[in-house]
């Protein structure tokens, strides 16, 4: 491990984190990252080697649960993250200066860090009325974020609001709340969506940036794979009495007590894509589902509008039958693309057939009316074993 006065290591000791615990910082980092277990040492030697990076975090439209879920990270603790891990360079809430004092500490931050700074943006860009929903020192914030994520190295977008508009987009919204996704070249954003966001999602994108120097997969929403690549349903320690048709009927009922599946409770599971049951909250302890309340979608886009209810089960995708669920209609999809296969093959004999007669009729009556040459019967030797027959003599009339 490095040592010296420039590395996170030798930071992380005189903060008291003793090897070990670095260590499991490492491995936890690397399995959320869903990397294999080998990567661990490599993860760990990337960021003991790492100097502090800058970060500025910007706020917008939101409700601050994106602050909160950073101030509670567990691995490692928040005051870890400010003081070791991360420089946090600008954040209204966090930092003590105030005013004019904060706006200059955000002013020329590409000649005070010239090596580049990472920026985060929490909470929705407001377009109505010039964006006056929400500003900062007086300046629209959409015109500060990007002016800030203009120079950084790359952007993340924390939380759904930032993500996708959030609440403020919601239906009915006079803010024109957009996501943050306009103001960002696509190949410096990565959007961590979440009400609010997993803080492990957001250690790990720059862990991986410090142990790769890229960032990590995505997919077109710009959401890395290692944390939405999965359905929530499929990684569900649920999923067995769904599957076994045990649902929680009513709240605090018998198979609630039991630990069943909440899809007829209005769990959005099936239709969300998080890695929030591996990964979890409060320290890895658990996650709402596991606490016994549904998912509600919060990480897809459009919650607000699509996913509420948050008691109600989504409306059947087959009009006029409710209770058909996705996967039953997955199945039944699988079984049409195999019978269509065995059609179309049926289908390629047929024609080809029809080709042979069509091709036999155009080549005309006379080719099929000339008679093929008879070609002699092929002569038979007398078998010496069987006795010779005699001719049948002619009867006279």
């Amino acid at each position: 491990m490095t040592t010296d006065d420039g590395g996170l290591y030798a930071a992380l000791l005189r903060r008291g984190i003793s090897r070990r615990a670095f260590l499991e910082f490492a491995a936890a980092m690397t399995a959320a990252l869903a990397l294999p277990a080998a990567y661990a040492p490599r993860v760990a030697a990337a960021v003991a080697a790492s100097p502090r990076l800058p970060v500025v975090w910007l706020r917008g439209l939101d409700c601050g649960g994106g602050t909160e879920a950073f101030l509670r990270a567990a691995r490692p603790t928040a005051s870890e993250l400010l003081l070791d891990l991360l420089s946090l360079e600008y954040h209204e809430t966090l930092m003590t200066a105030a005013g004019e004092a904060a706006t200059a500490a955000r002013a020329g931050l590409a000649s005070r860090f010239p090596g580049g700074y990472v920026a985060v943006l929490e909470g929705a860009v407001p377009t109505a009325d010039g964006g006056a929903a929400c500003t900062v020192g007086g300046r629209p914030f959409g015109d500060v974020a990007a002016e800030v994520t203009r120079d950084a190295r790359f952007t993340i977008a924390v939380g759904s609001c930032a993500a996708y508009g959030g609440v403020a987009a919601a239906s009915g919204s006079p803010t024109g709340a957009r996501p943050v996704s306009g103001l960002v070249p696509g190949d410096r954003l990565v959007a961590l969506p979440g009400c609010p966001v997993n803080t492990d999602n957001v250690v790990a994108t720059i862990v991986h940036w410090l142990t790769f120097r890229q960032l990590p997969v995505t997919d077109g929403r710009r959401r890395p794979l290692f944390a939405y690549g999965g359905l929530v349903h499929n990684q569900c320690e649920r999923r067995a009495h769904f599957e076994f048709g045990e649902f929680v009927q009513a709240w605090g009922d018998e198979a609630a007590q039991k630990g069943w599946c909440l899809y007829k409770m209005g769990c959005k599971g099936p239709e969300t894509y998080a890695n929030c049951p591996t990964v979890r909250f409060a320290e890895g302890a658990s996650w709402p589902v596991q606490a016994g309340h549904g998912c509600v979608g919060c990480t897809m886009p459009g919650s607000w509008d699509a996913m509420l209810p948050a008691y109600r089960r989504l409306p059947g995708i087959v009009p006029l039958a409710p209770e058909v669920t996705i996967d039953q209609v997955g199945q039944v999809l699988v079984g049409g693309v195999g019978a269509m296969t065995v059609v179309h093959g049926a289908a390629s004999v047929a024609r080809a057939r029809y080709r042979a007669r069509r091709a036999r009729s155009v080549a005309g009556p006379t080719a099929a009316a000339t008679p093929r040459p008879e070609e002699p019967a092929p002569a038979v030797e007398p078998d010496p074993a069987e006795p010779a027959v005699e001719p049948t003599p002619a009867v006279e009339p």
